[in-house]
């Protein structure tokens, strides 16, 4: 492989932070030297992806971290995924004449996830004050900072929708009446104002003030704020009609971020730990375990056979995460069986030589019925005609533009984290008046019929895209992610297998040309299906895509440098530490020293 890469792979000893906004590295990275661990800089870091990346992620969004603690020993995850209101009932969607939950507005709201999670990290892992963490993000939302061309873009293409029917949501974004030009300074007092009272939060201890901010947030200033405005809220959706949430106070009051243990695989001597199946993060380990069989060091990293080999392995997972994934507290998905080698030796054989356009997934004993409804979810019609998705972080590939966020960090003394926030989109529901941010809209990955393991059930987890990484061998351990909705998996996968049987260096892997499929059915509104086809990168070539296509893929050529966000960080057993950034899109960076 060549040595070139777009950008140096930063080395050190002292610490290192990646994001997808320079902004927010820079943030992680001071405090990193101020003394802080990567626990606190992960903090900061996300506070300040809300102000600076607001189309990709909002303090009432979600978030999944997966982190290890150089205290305990231990990798464990952090869910701070918000649950579905107890009012959100599959009959109450359906009474509305809805098919499926619309990807924007009030009806697709669950319990925002994100800030309590944040800070249920920042006091039981976190050295530094309350006050120290946020006010990054509080001096960046008073005072401005230089508004991404895509945000500012995105603002202008929904400024007259705001303006006729989110009010709230334009006074924030189009300031005077007017949406910001790109890379002017923007600001959100109101975000602001928000942060600094609940950086002011009284305790006796450090802890008490981060559960005073906490108790703010779920029963407080901000709930009060929330529910003064849902009370008689009726807002315009992607349906085209206005609905009322079902959010309500006792939902917000009742419910906590949590630590769980992660789902774990082991592949070519290297534990790789994801998320559990409440979040597609086991479907990474699922095409591990059939791909495990497959020669893949024997074949060209870029060449048309790994493409096609990897495509074919994720089309059989993703067709496994459809049909069987779901909150393991309310669903039963037989993880055991679908990690098992008997059952991903019977998968690996239906890889063929040519490219397949049905839907498969696996035939477990007991559960042919889930499989079945996939099946038949997958072919159906919902009547909802050609609407845009309703998740940004693909919409760089389409006609709108977007991203999620995700951030990597590592300090001197060997914690990492590895986060995916999201949700809370400018452009997924309107602005709470006082506070500055919007609701989010992740009730929509839920299905309105019974029996699935993704069905609406008050209190459940929706099955979030949402998916960091971390992995280890022989005392190294290294922490990845990517935004991408169901491309996520798909993206890291690719970079991590060119990792392990190529020895591609962090920047040089995130660096090469990337793919994924669209295959299988869409985690977000309006739930598409493509069979078949799939999307890759030019620096792949003529040859390579032309064999792509005689092997039966549809595949569609991005533009150059279009497809992956991904962010690593790495340490090594003599504690060195490496990071990387995607060059893609142009605002990711890595820091480090």
């Amino acid at each position: 492989m060549s040595d070139f890469t777009t950008r140096p792979e930063i080395r050190g000893t002292f610490g290192v932070a990646t994001s997808t906004h320079w902004i927010a590295s820079a943030v992680g990275m001071s405090i990193l030297e101020r003394g802080g661990n990567a626990f606190d800089a992960a903090v900061a870091t996300a506070l300040t992806l809300q102000v600076v990346e607001p189309h990709l992620n909002g303090p009432a969004g979600d978030m999944p971290a997966i982190f290890y603690s150089a205290k305990t020993g231990k990798v464990e995850v952090l869910c701070a995924q918000g649950v579905a209101p107890e009012a959100a009932t599959v009959e109450h969607y359906k009474d509305q004449g809805l098919s499926l939950i619309p990807g924007s507005g009030l009806l697709a709201t669950v319990v925002p996830g994100a800030f309590d999670g944040w800070m249920l990290m920042l006091r039981d892992h976190g050295t530094m004050g309350l006050r120290d963490v946020m006010q990054p993000a509080i001096d960046y939302a008073r005072d401005g900072h230089p508004i991404l061309p895509r945000v500012a873009h995105t603002i202008a293409g929904l400024a007259e929708f705001f303006a006729a029917e989110w009010p709230t949501s334009a006074a924030v974004w189009t300031p005077g009446g007017r949406a910001p030009a790109p890379n002017t300074l923007f600001r959100n007092p109101e975000l602001a104002d928000t942060y600094d009272r609940l950086a002011d939060s009284a305790g006796d201890s450090r802890e008490a003030q981060i559960d005073a901010a906490r108790a703010a947030w779920r029963e407080g200033f901000v709930a009060d704020a929330i529910f003064d405005y849902l009370r008689d809220a009726r807002v315009m959706d992607v349906s085209d009609a206005k609905h009322s949430a079902v959010l309500a106070p006792s939902d917000m009051a009742d419910w906590r971020a949590t630590y769980e243990a992660p789902q774990s695989y082991d592949y070519h001597g290297w534990t790789v730990h994801k998320t559990q199946a409440w979040s597609q993060g086991p479907v990474m380990l699922q095409a591990l375990a059939i791909l495990k069989g497959i020669d893949l060091g024997a074949m060209d990293p870029n060449g048309a056979e790994f493409v096609h080999t990897v495509i074919e392995a994720m089309k059989l997972a993703y067709a496994d995460r459809e049909a069987f994934y779901g909150d393991p507290d309310f669903s039963d998905t037989p993880m055991d069986v679908l990690l098992s080698d008997a059952y991903n030796d019977d998968r690996r054989k239906l890889i063929g030589k040519e490219a397949s356009h049905e839907q498969r997934p696996g035939r477990i004993p007991g559960y042919e019925a889930l499989a079945d409804a996939y099946v038949e979810r997958a072919g159906r019609d919902f009547g909802v005609g050609a609407v845009a998705a309703q998740e940004p972080t693909m919409s760089h590939l389409t006609e709108k533009r977007g991203d999620t966020v995700h951030l990597d960090v590592i300090d001197r003394w060997g914690n990492m984290v590895s986060a995916t926030p999201s949700g809370g989109w400018l452009q997924s529901s309107p602005v709470i008046p006082g506070l500055g941010f919007p609701l989010n809209s992740r009730a929509q990955m839920y299905w309105l019929e019974h029996g699935l393991t993704t069905s609406l059930v008050p209190k459940s987890r929706p099955r979030t895209t949402l998916t960091p990484s971390l992995a280890e061998k022989d005392g190294v351990q290294v922490v990845f992610g990517t935004p991408g909705g169901d491309q996520q998996d798909q993206w890291q996968l690719i970079w991590f297998l060119r990792f392990v049987h190529f020895g591609l260096g962090l920047q040089e892997g995130i660096d090469a040309p990337l793919f994924h499929s669209m295959h299988f059915q869409g985690s977000f509104f309006p739930r598409e299906v493509k069979p078949g086809e799939m999307m890759l990168e030019p620096a792949f070539g003529d040859d390579v895509i032309a064999d792509l296509r005689a092997r039966g893929h549809i595949v569609t050529v991005a533009e150059p440098w279009t497809v992956g966000r991904l962010t690593a960080a790495l340490r090594e057993k003599d504690g060195m530490l490496r990071a990387a950034a995607t060059p893609r899109l142009m605002q990711a960076y890595a820091i480090g020293r």
